[in-house]
């Protein structure tokens, strides 16, 4: 069951979707609730905008930062545009979930940005319940307004777990700090300095806010930054590792095709 802004894609999965031009104003493509039977793989290698998933049945397994993470209900994933991205539901069982699918414009704030927890505890009954709303209302006679607040309660319910009321502000300053200096040598050791917290505290935090330890996070950090500057700049490999804290490049590439999908000079939109 599925909604797409318009009939642009016409692919067999989405030929007889309702249309909503509506999801169009806040970028979204297309949206729905799926119980796929196992087994079955997804993977998709040029997204170009955020993707959402949130699981409220069974159990799949979701690729992230090149390892794959399971996802069971009451779970839900925020994946960036421009990473490779890969679904996989085990033998055994049916996977059910959701999903909110963005194609954000290129020089727009992407609803994934740095500070996004990418697997984290969500509340998916309510987002679900919402889409399936939305749907009902783009299957029959639509008032608009009513179109308008089910789409607007399904953005606000991404936003919502792409920005945490409660982020700790300790956690995000520190964040800010280290995505200004990433060529610095940064350590667990020293990002707990900064933040003013123990390492054991600061792991805590990283864990429950972001879903990633701080480790992954700066990971993370290097890496889309790194996409970025493959993207807008002509500088060489190397130059870009040591920007971004590698001083071998052959180390940086390796986990940039870990993280990302792709080998740097392979990256789609490189210079």
């Amino acid at each position: 069951m599925a909604v797409r802004a318009d009939d642009q894609d016409n692919r067999d999965w989405l030929a007889g979707a309702p249309i909503c031009p509506a999801l169009g104003h806040h970028q979204i493509r297309h949206l729905g609730v799926a119980r796929m039977p196992a087994p079955f793989s997804i993977v998709r290698t040029r997204l170009g905008g955020s993707y959402f998933l949130a699981c409220f049945g069974g159990e799949g397994r979701v690729l992230v930062d090149g390892r794959w993470k399971k996802c069971k209900p009451g779970q839900a994933f925020l994946l960036p545009r421009g990473t490779l991205q890969a679904f996989h539901a085990p033998q055994g069982s049916s996977w059910e979930y959701c999903w909110v699918r963005y194609q954000e414009l290129a020089d727009q704030q992407p609803i994934a940005a740095a500070q996004t927890p990418i697997f984290a505890r969500h509340d998916c009954e309510r987002i679900r319940l919402a889409i399936l709303g939305l749907h009902r209302e783009c299957s029959t006679q639509s008032v608009p307004a009513a179109v308008e607040h089910w789409v607007e309660l399904i953005h606000h319910y991404v936003k919502q777990f792409a920005q945490p009321a409660q982020m700790d502000r300790r956690l995000w300053n520190l964040w800010e700090k280290v995505r200004s200096t990433l060529g610095n040598p940064w350590t667990v050791a020293a990002m707990a300095a900064e933040a003013h917290l123990s390492e054991k505290h600061l792991q805590r935090l990283c864990r429950k806010e972001l879903g990633r330890n701080p480790r992954q996070q700066l990971i993370w950090l290097r890496m889309r930054r790194a996409a970025e500057l493959l993207t807008n700049t002509s500088a060489k490999i190397e130059t870009i590792a040591a920007q971004v804290g590698y001083q071998n490049p052959f180390v940086f590439s390796s986990m940039f095709k870990r993280v990302i999908g792709w080998s740097p000079s392979d990256y789609p939109g490189r210079v």
